[in-house]
């Protein structure tokens, strides 16, 4: 039969034992000899320590050969491989060692041998009740298995499981000697070989005493409902639960061999049960007399030895009505059996004692320390101190012990900590002053002590020598009633090596039902309750409450008024919508909303910005999404809506593919089996779609966090989530971003999270006011703000309590203790709303069987539709999280509702997540009139749509899932949850269900928001209503009437403890103590005894019932019930609307006439408006309110400090309590510092060998509270992420008009035609006869000097701006960049990673630095500049030898076509590192060329680190401060000593000099594409075309060395400079972008000194020196506006903006303040800010120009230059009769002389400017000119800049024309 027992008998063991049985009767007078059958049986087996292992069998001692044994063959098909079950799973430890395996409660994993694979262990799962424990008794006999591998259960046979594992026996099969070893887990989580299996008992070697084995109990042990972690709490040992078992030595009445044998029995358990019930044997173990009676009336074993059994007593639930709870204390709890399953063992307090002693191990890192961890003694004491402060309803939360650990210990050792906090170098001196510590034989009287305050509610055993005995005498008591007002009990013994072993035991019926139901997980509770309801133990509860209700019972009065209400019945027409109030707004984009959709954008910016490139967001040119929401069909529908009204679609381009709302749920997803195909097609389209950007959000992120990999989930959808979102798929693609968003962010802020603290975004607080800043229409009415109206003594607050329920409750909870509280809490429920709704229909006998809070909620429900024409009402709100139960009260409120005659004033609507709304007909056709929907096919799929509709809305579901609920919710009752959800996340999801929207347009928001629960406070209320403190005089007294009717309430309600049904009914139904509310008055009277109060206008009362005066000798009671209120702060409110006159019986009479005017007034608005912006009332268990008014010393609700949720664990016990100070982001660190999750959770898993964090780059946590608006705001995210997208690839252009253009005057250079149209190139001699533009039409240029041309008539030389106005004030226009743009470093597309240098075979390090060094003649020394080089560019220059000195830059030859681009480009930048266009990549179109940035020596570094492949010339440290003309000047001369270097090296190999290519290009930083015109008769347009394209053509032009200059047309939108360009090359002016013939200028230099107009003034020099300037008008540049550096801007550390630029200059040796800018900065700002004055006949005089020689400065708009070159056969205009206002010499030489001035004609008084270096070269200036000839000299005229003392200053000299 699959055992060693098998149905046979070993002969040898036979004839043994029947030859002792017949010599001991021949022995023995005295004793019987026992039969042969109990021998066999029932005798102990002792065998030898050394006996092989293998031989596990009993009869394993005899010799006789094995039985051979023949295997039944395998079915076909099936697997018998070695190692694998017949399903083909793989059974071997080493493969599934790492899995998570799932192993049924109160079954434990061994490891089975098999003789076919000996090197191998099988895994197996055995019921434990088969397996023996540590001393090889008590294992059953026979066999109870499942197979790991394919998860088959149930094998009843060993021989049976031994086929379906394929041990392929050939003996027969024995599970002591196949089944060998435990399995154990180890630290790494594997699954490891443990101890072997003590089949021979404790005398074995292998004997494994003290391991713990890994059991799965049935009741797991857990913190206010969580799952201790298994690594963490020790486990109970085997034998310590054995459902229905009988005792290990009880008293055995019958000696006969039973049907199996028990291994722990003896031969001599008969003799021993028989005398150890004798209470001599009891008092001999220190056991009191008085229990032995008790313990023999109860049939219960007596006392055991130390270290054995202890028996749970039968019967103990149907006895005591209580099922204990047993928490571990300090010592080896001793093993139970007998009927465990009414027994609930915990360790919980046992892993708080130990976290305790390891709590000062942080302060001996460094060195070791006194501080001392709080003593065993001093443990218990605070244990018992805890319990006694505990209220009698009131459980005990670990979470409260362990903070009384930590304060005690800190506050014991507060002198130490805070020495050790102050310094680690020296040693906490021993304080003297510390008190004693606590000694063992102090602590049982000073628990005593501590116990004797609360009476008998703690009791202290202490007599009992160990735990057994203790345990033992407890279980005594409580069968026998002694511990019915014992709520625990403490039991402290010593044991024999003075160690102290306790354990407290809960008997307390409330505290063990609420502790035992916390240690429920939500699946179980809900299988319990199913189980509970199927199997008819709820039937009893059903037939208790109709034995409550007189008249024949509910039933019979329904059906009375069912046949009324048939008989009165009318039909009417729908209601027609003359309600002018109703208005609803649903998708309103908040203020708020659009900041957190930045915040997101912003985080998301910062990922791209980083610099580990995990999102490249400028290569995505396209946004879409997938919204994952839980599997609720409201909420599914709930986000589509938002996502239609949204525009969403519409700006993501979307729109096209969704025409309608059905459509769009393409985009949405519930996480359910059927989301596997859209994740998998999103994953797919990703990878085909690399340049789109998929958005992944989860929306309710805390919903299923289990782990993929995890068998042991709790709910029925394991890990779906984690395997479909945390795939490998998703995580690593570069285009996926996953968004979480959820408003309990708790569970995925662990120790090990996903998700970096730096990418959580959360909403705005109203705590620390930041929502202030968004001017923000609505307020939040949340959690905190419910809380504060508990504080409020002026209002009711809104979140209550029912003392009626809760004492119903708990007396219906005690009489059945074996229901679950919910499904007795339901119960409850039901039968109030049901008799509230009869009360309302004029049953006013019933309402002492319902609540105050119920018969209010009812009556807000049937009044406030009665009060607005179009029946808008409220909707209240039912919580109950079983579904079985939610349809019970769903069909019994319709029931009770339609047999009443309601069916048409209120919907009872079933709010179940897996199935859509559901409605009558007559309200559908209400919404669709509300709502002027004209389809008839319509119905609401949400929630908000039932907004204004009356109902009863029953919400279900193990937790909510997102939906959100209309603004008329006006109660939202949670009374049926309980100690299940005292998690953090559980409970503040079910409390955000009361989450509001308040308008903020009142000026005191919180007046109106705290009367809410006043909704109904209209004129026929009681005046009363209006003021809830309104006083009432009674006999010269005053009291409240709202405290004496709600605390009148509460005393006449209460029930005892100890009340059976008939105490419970008579109490319930005792006509001295009941009240009865008259509704139809506008006040209250109490009838009966109580007392009345009767307002003079009230002259109605109820049939049959007398009344009496109010008379002075009852004020004794009001008094009373007044006393009453200091035990509750809780306030409650009345009835005190009208009923409908058609929904209640009528009266005897009728109401006064004031009433009805009242009534008439109140009918005026609708109820449901006037509501619409006061946040519900939430009705709490009390249990639960409790824990959410209490403040912890945080200053935060004690639910705060609760554990987060059920699948993550604290990391230690002690650790610091949130603070109400703590900002979101504090929060979230704390939680990722003090939470790690279980191996149950998704993130258990995410944790990297040798890394701190595991953090994905591309994922998001957005959290805020409940119905806040985060769908809204990560909508508008989508929808500013994809312009954002558009937006950078777009940029801004400067898009100008030519300047300086006359309209009415043709221009011989524009439009007289030289070339044709169509030209390609220039003609050279063509070009030549063309005149030069000698007028700057720059928009740039528009504040600097006019140059003058005598071709040239200005239109207005008047107004002009200052030069930082034209720069901010430029017009641009967005254009979206083409695919040859040049990019900053921002740009990282996969194209470009080996050009920035990303590859990796070019290290960022992998660069050399070169020096080369030329002299120049205006330098007067050596220039020494640094080439920085990367190894990969190295190949584009010489040097003298590999690795040696650079020699020179290599140059193609002008016939040379290898080279791309032939001309080399230098981009002089400076503080653009980040913004400038360096990445010419795409420009180039992917072509090979040499670009060298030039860069200042300070600007080195950071240059290098964003451009580490990119060539740069690194500036000397002398042009630190100078300006873009010396960086023009050094490229300039450089590459024309480079030209040299190359003719000699290109000579020295067969070349002719002359053939060495002799051009470079100098570009700006901020050129970003180029365009090309293409030329049509009809129709000119303008196409963007490669960089590489423009050079090529650029390059190719006939006679390219004879041209000085090339350059190219600015862009502009209109076309060209003025209308369309006619002429397609033109001599005149170049910018921004130049092919410069080194060659040619070689003559020509830029100036060094120059900050501004450098180009202008190069160009003019050039020309003049006779070099032809050629631009091509069929290109253009576009240049992109960058506000952040280049060379416009420098910055002068000491000029500030109220320093004048007539201050920049000053009289020579003055002590004027000097400004630390370089003099020549301060020139250039001088003339052009003041050249007006200083040459006062040049302004606004075109005519008469300022003559200035060899230089261009800018004087400022007002003033027009005259260039002339002074060189010999220079090119200047005619001057022949023009009259100059001035002249201005700027360092001139030797070729300006005397003679040559003389040339020009000046009007008298014009001014005169000389500029020079020094002071003594000024004055030879002066000399050498003979200046003084004609102009007149003053001393004053002379000054100097006012720059710097160490900086040499310029000096000028003004004088005046004679």
């Amino acid at each position: 039969m699959g055992n060693s027992y098998a149905g046979q008998l070993r002969t040898t063991r036979f004839e043994e034992v029947l030859h002792n049985s017949i010599e001991a009767s021949l022995r023995s007078n005295t004793v019987v000899p026992r039969p042969v059958f109990s021998q066999l049986y029932l005798e102990a087996e002792q065998h030898p320590s050394s006996q092989n292992e293998d031989d596990e069998d009993d009869g394993s001692e005899s010799n006789s050969p094995p039985i051979p044994y023949q295997m039944k063959p395998p079915p076909e098909g099936c697997c018998t491989t070695d190692g694998f079950c017949q399903a083909g799973k793989d059974l071997r430890l080493a493969s599934i060692a790492p899995e998570l395996l799932e192993v049924p409660p109160g079954f434990l994993l061994v490891g089975a041998k098999s003789p076919s694979i000996p090197d191998h262990i099988l895994v197996c799962a055995v019921d434990r009740r088969f397996l023996p424990d540590e001393r090889g008794r008590n294992a059953l006999l026979g066999f109870s298995g499942n197979c790991m591998g394919c998860g088959e259960k149930g094998f009843r046979y060993f021989t049976e499981f031994s086929n379906h594992i394929n041990l392929k026996l050939t003996t027969q099969p024995k599970k002591q000697k196949h089944l060998k070893y435990h399995l154990l887990r180890n630290a790494q989580g594997l699954w490891v070989k443990g101890p072997l299996i003590s089949w021979k008992g404790i005398g074995n070697k292998h004997c494994y005493a003290g391991t713990q084995l890994l059991v799965t109990d049935a009741s797991p042990v857990m913190t206010n409902g969580n799952h201790g972690p298994v690594s963490l709490h020790p486990l109970p040992q085997p034998g310590m639960v054995s459902h229905g078992r009988p005792s290990v030595i009880g008293t055995i009445t019958n000696a006969g061999p039973p049907k199996k044998r028990h291994k722990g029995w003896s031969p001599e358990s008969s003799s021993t049960a028989e005398t150890a019930s004798k209470p001599a044997l009891s008092n001999a173990n220190g056991t009191r007399p008085g229990r032995v009676n008790a313990l023999e009336n109860t049939r219960f074993s007596p006392p055991l030895p130390p270290g054995d059994f202890v028996t749970v007593p039968d019967c103990l639930l149907q006895i005591c009505k209580v099922r204990p709870v047993i928490f571990r204390g300090h010592g080896s709890l001793p093993n139970l059996c007998g009927n465990t399953a009414e027994v609930t063992v915990s360790s919980l307090m046992q892993t708080c004692y130990h976290s305790c002693q390891a709590l000062p191990r942080v302060y001996e890192q460094h060195r070791a320390s006194p501080i001392q961890p709080l003593s065993t003694e001093m443990q218990l004491l605070l244990t018992v101190y805890y319990l006694v402060q505990l209220g009698p309803d009131q459980a005990p939360l670990i979470e409260d012990l362990e903070q009384i650990f930590m304060r005690s210990w800190r506050e014991s050792h507060l002198t130490e900590i805070r020495q050790y906090q102050q310094t680690h170098s020296q040693m906490p001196p021993h304080l003297p002053g510390l008190a004693q510590p606590l000694t063992p034989s102090q602590l049982p009287w000073l628990a005593k002590l501590a116990a004797s305050s609360c009476g008998d509610a703690v009791l202290i055993v202490d007599t009992a020598s160990t735990l057994a005995e203790g345990l033992e005498d407890t279980f005594q008591s409580l069968m026998a009633g002694k511990l019915s007002q014992t709520n625990y009990v403490v039991i402290i013994c010593m044991t024999k090596c003075q160690e102290i072993e306790s354990c407290v035991v809960v008997t307390g019926k409330p505290q063990t039902r609420a502790l035992a139901e916390s240690m429920l997980t939500p699946s179980d509770a809900m299988r319990q309750i199913n189980y509970e309801l199927s199997s008819g133990m709820a039937e009893e509860l059903g037939a208790f409450f109709s034995s409550l209700c007189p008249d024949g019972g509910v039933e019979g009065l329904l059906e009375k008024d069912s046949l009324e209400s048939s008989c009165t019945e009318t039909t009417g027409e729908s209601p027609k919508p003359t309600c002018g109030e109703y208005h609803v707004e649903w998708h309103t984009i908040r203020p708020i909303q659009l900041a957190v959709a930045r915040k997101l954008l912003s985080h998301v910016c910062a990922i791209a910005d980083s610099s580990t490139q995990n999102l490249d967001l400028g290569s995505f040119d396209k946004v879409e999404f997938l919204i994952c929401i839980p599997p609720s069909e409201v909420t599914f529908h709930q986000v589509v809506s938002h996502l239609w009204n949204s525009n969403v679609l519409q700006e993501l381009g979307l729109d096209h593919d969704c025409l309608s709302i059905k459509e769009a749920e393409q985009y949405v997803v519930k996480l359910d089996p059927d989301a596997v195909g859209k994740i998998e097609h999103l994953i797919q389209k990703s990878k085909m779609n690399p340049y789109t950007l998929y958005i992944l959000v989860h929306d309710h992120a805390h919903w299923d966090i289990s782990s993929g990999t995890y068998g042991g989930s709790d709910s029925g959808r394991p890990g779906l989530v984690d395997r479909l979102l945390n795939c490998r798929q998703i995580c690593d693609a570069p285009n996926i971003l996953t968004l979480h968003v959820t408003s309990f962010p708790f569970a995925l802020q662990t120790q090990n999270t996903r998700i970096s603290p730096y990418n959580e975004i959360h909403w705005p607080s109203t705590f620390s006011n930041d929502a202030d800043f968004y001017h923000e229409k609505t307020r939040y009415f949340g959690i905190s703000e419910l809380l504060d109206s508990t504080c409020s003594g002026s209002r009711l607050p809104l979140l209550r309590y029912d003392s009626s329920f809760e004492s119903m409750a708990a007396a219906v909870e005690e009489r059945f203790p074996k229901l679950h509280s919910l499904v007795i809490r339901t119960h409850i429920l039901i039968q109030h709303y049901s008799l509230a709704l009869m009360v309302a229909s004029g049953h006013s006998h019933m309402q002492k069987h319902t609540s105050v809070e119920t018969l209010e909620i009812i009556q807000c429900l049937l009044s406030s539709a009665q009060r607005c024409p179009s029946h808008h009402g409220h909707m209240i709100l039912l919580r109950i999280p079983s579904p079985v139960l939610a349809s019970v009260a769903h069909q019994r409120l319709r029931h009770v509702r339609d047999r009443l005659g309601l069916s048409n004033q209120f919907e009872v609507i079933m709010g179940n997540p897996g199935s859509a709304l559901s409605l009558g007909k007559h309200f559908l056709e209400q919404l669709k009139v509300w709502m002027k929907v004209q389809d008839p096919d319509w119905a609401p799929s949400t929630y908000l749509e039932l907004e204004a509709m009356p109902c009863i809305l029953i919400l279900t579901g193990m937790e909510p899932l997102g939906e959100s609920l209309p603004r008329s919710l006006k109660y939202c009752d949670l009374r049926v949850i309980g100690s299940s959800y005292l998690q953090r996340t559980a409970l503040e999801q079910e409390l955000g269900l009361a989450s509001y929207l308040v308008t903020a347009e009142a000026q005191h928001p919180r007046t109106h928001i705290l009367s809410s629960d006043l909704s109904e406070s209209e004129p026929d209320k009681l005046s009363s209503t209006d003021n809830e403190e309104e006083d009432v005089v009674v006999d010269g007294g005053k009291f409240n009437i709202y405290s004496f009717i709600y605390f009148t309430v509460k005393r006449k309600r209460a029930f005892s403890h100890g009340s059976d049904a008939s105490s419970l009914s008579s109490e319930t139904s005792s006509k001295s103590e009941e009240m009865v509310f008259v509704a139809a008055a506008p006040a209250w009277r109490w009838i009966g005894k109580s007392p009345q109060i009767v307002s003079p206008s009230v002259n109605s009362d109820l049939p049959g019932l007398d009344q009496s005066p109010v008379l002075a000798s009852q004020q004794s009671h009001t008094d009373k019930a007044a006393q009453e209120s200091d035990k509750d702060h809780v306030a409650r409110r009345t009835i005190g609307e009208d009923l409908d006159p058609g929904q209640r019986r009528p009266s005897k009479s009728t109401s006064s006439s004031s009433s009805s005017t009242h009534t008439s007034r109140a009918s005026q608005r609708c109820s449901w408006a006037r509501n619409h912006n006061r946040p519900p009332v939430l009705l709490l268990p009390k249990a639960v309110y409790e824990v959410i008014t209490t403040m912890d010393a945080g200053g935060l609700p004690k639910s705060t400090s609760f554990m987060p949720h059920l699948s993550v664990e604290w990391a230690s016990s002690f650790r610091p309590l949130l603070s109400k100070m703590m900002t979101c982001t504090e929060q979230s660190l704390y939680y990722r510092q003090w939470t790690v999750p279980k191996p149950q959770h998704m993130d258990s898993s995410n944790r990297t060998e040798g890394r701190t964090d595991n953090f994905h780059p591309r994922r998001l946590l957005l959290s805020g509270p409940p119905q806040v608006g985060k769908t809204g705001a990560y909508l508008q995210f989508l929808g500013i992420l994809s312009r954002m997208l558009i937006r950078l690839m777009e940029v801004d252009i400067y898009d100008e008009e030519g300047i300086n253009y006359i309209s009415n005057h043709r221009s011989s250079f524009i439009w007289n035609h030289y070339h044709q149209l169509t030209a390609s190139w220039p003609n050279r001699d063509t070009l030549r006869g063309m005149p030069f533009d000698y007028t700057i039409h720059d928009p740039k240029y528009e504040d600097i000097s006019a140059v003058f041309s005598p071709d040239h008539k200005p239109a207005d030389a008047g107004s002009s701006r200052q030069q930082e106005d034209v720069y901010l004030r430029r017009r641009t226009t967005r254009i979206k960049l083409s695919k040859y743009a040049a990019y900053n470093t921002y740009h990282h597309c996969e194209q470009c990673h080996q050009y920035m240098g990303f590859n990796p075979r070019y290290q960022l390090y992998e660069s050399t630095l070169h020096t080369f060094t030329f002299s120049h003649l205006l330098l007067g020394e050596e220039i020494q500049l640094y080439f920085i080089i990367p190894k990969s560019k190295e190949h584009y220059f010489a040097f003298s030898q590999p690795g040696g000195q650079l020699e020179s830059m290599r140059l193609p030859l002008t016939s040379d076509w290898v080279y791309c681009i032939k001309s080399p480009i230098f981009t002089p930048t400076t503080g653009r590192h980040e913004h400038g266009l360096f990445n010419l990549y795409h420009a180039m179109d992917g072509a090979s060329h040499l670009h060298i940035l030039v860069i200042k020596e300070y600007e080195m570094a950071v240059y290098k680190k964003y451009w580490p492949n990119h060539i740069m010339l690194v500036l000397p440290t002398i042009f630190n401060g100078a300006g873009i003309g010396a960086a023009h000047f050094l490229i300039k001369e450089l590459s024309y000593h480079n030209l040299e270097l190359e003719r000699s090296r290109r000579v020295e190999h067969g070349s002719q000099p002359q053939d060495v290519w002799p051009f470079i290009i100098l570009a700006d930083d901020s050129c970003v594409m180029w365009n090309a015109l293409d030329i049509d008769p009809k129709r000119w347009s303008e196409r963007n075309v490669s960089l590489k394209q423009v050079l090529q053509h650029m390059e190719s032009s006939p006679d390219v060395t004879q041209y000085g200059l090339f350059g190219l047309r600015k862009w502009s939108s209109r076309g060209g400079e003025h209308g369309r360009q006619r002429e397609p090359f033109t001599r005149s002016h170049l910018h921004d972008f130049l092919l410069l013939n080194v060659d040619l200028t070689q003559d020509v230099q830029y100036n060094q000194n120059r900050f501004t107009c450098d180009d202008v003034d190069f160009n003019l020099r050039a020309h003049s020196a006779g070099l032809l300037l050629c631009r091509f008008n069929k290109f253009s540049v576009m240049k992109k506006q960058i506000a952040i550096g280049g060379y416009r801007t420098f910055i002068m550390t000491d000029m500030s903006t109220t320093v004048q630029p007539s201050q920049y200059i000053c009289a020579p040796d003055s002590k004027h303040t000097f400004l630390s800018s370089p003099a020549q900065f301060l020139l250039e700002k001088y003339l052009q800010h003041t050249s007006h004055r200083l040459f006062p006949l040049s302004a606004r005089n075109y005519s008469h120009p300022v003559l200035s020689v060899d230089s261009y400065l800018n004087l400022g708009p007002e003033v027009t230059v005259c260039f002339v070159s002074s060189r010999p056969h220079s090119i200047n205009i005619s001057t022949t009769g023009l009259l100059f206002s001035g002249l201005l010499l700027y360092f001139c030489d030797s070729f300006v002389t005397p003679g040559f001035l003389k040339k020009f004609c000046f009007l008298k008084g014009a001014t005169l400017c000389v500029i020079c270096p020094n002071r003594s070269l000024l004055r030879q200036t002066v000399v050498r000119l003979e200046l003084e000839d004609e102009w007149r000299f003053r001393l004053s005229d002379e000054f100097q800049t006012a720059n710097a003392k160490e900086d040499q200053p310029l000096f000028f000299l003004t004088g005046t024309h004679i």
